[in-house]
């Protein structure tokens, strides 16, 4: 098992938006705890995205309202504390470096757009499913594939836990390119197994934001900064 938990890449613009994520996640689960057993578990299933039900809204008797706003909800709910705090530690560690690349508006925007993504991948495989999808892993994909794209040679630093806890680096493109093959290999095992992760998800926002990516630097450049030959992309010309 091994878990990232910081980078080197350096960042010229603050934080703001990704910080304001963090907080906002965390406020929205924190509020979802205080509502009971009962109510938490309700809260996941009518703000959580459910394929089966936005698909066919006409087949469910207890349909709410706001069903065609799910999508976007379902991004901002966790199931659990390890579940949330994944998630957090992944868009801080990542996440800090495309929203200098973007801008704050626009990173909120292909924050949203990851996620939205990775719903749609989950939904082309499971499209009768009725298990609420919760959580900011697509989205969060989407950041990873873009910094895939961005910082390939930055140093990631993994906690790894194999008979001992030991610190090492490795290269952004080694390590996300390890998680993605991870993930491939999950959905692949996991696919109509009726399980509790959306593996599907997480590769359909990983590929969003590897490709947009590409197609912008593509399009549009950006400019890029380095002192020893090593030039790194971090914010693009608008």
């Amino acid at each position: 098992m091994f878990i990232p938990i910081r980078d080197d890449q350096p960042t010229v613009r603050p934080p703001h938006l990704t910080i304001a994520l963090i907080l906002i996640n965390t406020a929205a689960f924190l509020y979802t705890k205080t509502l009971g057993m009962d109510g938490f578990q309700n809260t996941l299933v009518y703000f959580g995205y459910i394929p089966g039900v936005v698909l066919d809204p006409g087949a469910y008797i207890d349909t709410p309202s706001w069903l065609y706003a799910t999508p976007i909800t379902s991004m901002f709910l966790h199931g659990g504390w390890m579940h949330l705090i994944g998630n957090m530690l992944f868009l801080w560690i990542y996440g800090k470096n495309i929203e200098d690349y973007f801008g704050p508006v626009r990173f909120a925007i292909f924050y949203l757009v990851s996620g939205l993504a990775a719903i749609a991948m989950y939904t082309l495989f499971n499209p009768s499913s009725t298990i609420p999808l919760v959580g900011a892993s697509g989205a969060i994909a989407g950041v990873m594939g873009a910094y895939y794209v961005l910082h390939p040679k930055a140093r990631i630093t993994i906690l790894i836990f194999y008979f001992v806890i030991m610190l090492r680096e490795f290269p952004a493109k080694f390590v996300l390119g390890l998680w993605f093959i991870w993930q491939i290999l999950m959905s692949m095992l996991d696919l109509g197994s009726g399980g509790d992760v959306a593996w599907l998800a997480h590769v359909g926002g990983f590929v969003f934001g590897y490709l947009m990516l590409r197609l912008l630097l593509k399009i549009r450049g950006g400019r890029r900064m380095g002192d020893s030959g090593e030039p790194r992309v971090y914010r693009m010309q608008w």
